[in-house]
């Protein structure tokens, strides 16, 4: 799969002037609730109407969607608004239905890409279709698995295509219920960067009170929309409550949006920019000289240990490294998850030299 200008085609003739957002409860409860939601989207900035037919759940005993009667009540909510209609589709017969009743956007949900049997089974059924399919990220953060699903759909004829940045799943404690993982998205954006991409900042965050900043850092990033969960009452809804906002929060939430230029061509910009990114570029040289020296000093920590026969992993140093590197990062201005990755990733690093050594 090529990138190519024509994958943005199908965002293209909404002719937009604001970002792109799919909106709607996480489930479809009732026709009453769905009709009311709907209606109260209308005359916003919604141009698809999102709600959960079928809810795969962890564990069996909770609510796991209507089932087809709820695509009933899209056909009706799509009648009575105008808005397009959009749902998560995770088996070939998921896509029969939706098809049989028109739904117009449909998204493969994260556990489903993680498995390529399933899309595969999903692109055949959906194959040469003109709705607009998007992809969700992985629940394990794997570029490779998510471009996997877009071209097993792209290999089946389907040119509407898209993808939604869910967030990762971690056992690690974090603000996020799935942390955002913005540098896979970012890789992804630079290898296919006319592929429509949309932030779902409600699976991200799993706090509504959240909700505004995690678009916003999307928006700053280029992503050309949002899938936003909306209940009118949340606090009752069937499923994921924590997440959803009420229709006024939500367009409250588009007028706090900053929209972004792409770029700016005037000659005082460029200036700026050329000169503070010459210093980046002389600053990240110089922080890839650090590393390497620190490397070399692992090197000989490795060999040291070789010598005495003794085991390359030390928690308690690590431990004293982590928590005075955090408290020194934090007067720095950086955060503690950032400083956390970087010297996990850095301790890593490290320990592959050490190993490399006592075992040569």
């Amino acid at each position: 799969m090529e990138n190519k200008k024509e994958m943005r085609n199908w965002l293209n003739e909404f002719n937009l002037t604001h970002p792109f957002v799919i909106a709607g409860p996480c489930s479809a409860e009732t026709e009453e609730q769905v009709l009311k939601i709907a209606h109260e989207l209308k005359d916003s900035d919604v141009s698809v109407f999102r709600a959960g037919i079928w809810k795969p759940r962890t564990r069996p005993g909770g609510f796991e969607g209507v089932g087809e009667i709820g695509l009933k009540w899209l056909q009706k909510a799509k009648a009575e608004t105008g808005l397009l209609m959009g749902t998560e589709v995770a088996t070939a017969a998921h896509c029969k239905l939706a098809l049989e009743h028109d739904i117009d956007v449909l998204w493969v949900g994260a556990r489903t890409t993680a498995n390529p049997f399933a899309v595969q089974e999903i692109a055949d059924t959906l194959k040469g279709t003109d709705k607009i399919v998007l992809v969700k990220n992985p629940v394990n953060p794997d570029m490779a698995l998510w471009l996997g699903g877009v071209e097993r759909l792209y290999a089946a004829g389907i040119k509407n295509l898209g993808v939604i940045h869910r967030g990762f799943s971690t056992y690690e404690k974090t603000k996020y219920r799935n942390i955002p993982e913005w540098q896979i998205a970012i890789e992804l954006q630079s290898k296919f960067p006319d592929l429509p991409l949309i932030i779902d900042p409600s699976h991200i965050t799993g706090n509504r009170d959240m909700i505004l900043e995690v678009t916003q850092e999307a928006l700053d990033l280029n992503y050309d929309g949002m899938i936003i969960e909306t209940h009118n009452d949340p606090d009752n809804a069937w499923s994921d409550a924590a997440q959803q906002v009420t229709p006024d929060a939500l367009k409250q939430i588009f007028k706090d949006l900053k929209v972004r230029k792409h770029d700016d061509a005037s000659d005082e910009f460029t200036n700026k920019m050329t000169k503070l990114r010459a210093n980046i570029d002389v600053l990240d040289a110089n922080l890839l000289e650090l590393l390497g020296k620190r490397m070399k000093v692992a090197d000989e920590i490795g060999q040291v240990k070789k010598d005495a026969n003794v085991a390359v992993l030390q928690n308690n140093r690590w431990n004293e490294i982590q928590e005075k590197m955090i408290l020194e990062g934090g007067k720095k201005g950086l955060t503690e998850e950032f400083i956390v990755k970087l010297f996990k990733n850095i301790h890593q690093e490290s320990i592959g030299h050490q190993e490399k050594i006592l075992n040569s």
